[in-house]
């Protein structure tokens, strides 16, 4: 057996377990409400870490991609839509970007 499919046994056991312990360890619902609520935010957090640092570095420059992550953080307060946030994002990072290019 090679060494990848020995890491991809590893690996596959390693999540399957993740996955599968609290089923078979948590019998009875959670009441208690700070669990709950840390189990509630817990999937936001973790997009949240995994995406953001790939924002700041998705474009040719590092000020587009600010432009464009503090339009996307604007118009997602405001309460706009999905489409809406990502459309005015990438125009304000196309714009950044020919902004930088042509006059500095």
């Amino acid at each position: 057996m090679n060494n990848f499919a020995l890491y991809l046994l590893i690996m596959a056991g390693v999540t399957y377990l993740i996955r599968m312990l609290p089923l078979v360890l948590v019998k009875k619902k959670i009441t208690n409400k700070y669990v709950v609520s840390f189990l509630y935010y817990l999937p936001y957090a973790v997009l949240a870490v995994m995406t953001v640092p790939a924002v700041f570095y998705a474009t040719g420059d590092i000020w587009s991609a600010v432009v464009g992550f503090a339009t996307a953080l604007i118009l997602a307060y405001l309460g706009k839509g999905l489409m809406t946030v990502a459309i005015c994002s990438c125009v304000g990072v196309l714009i950044t970007e020919l902004i930088l290019r042509y006059l500095v």
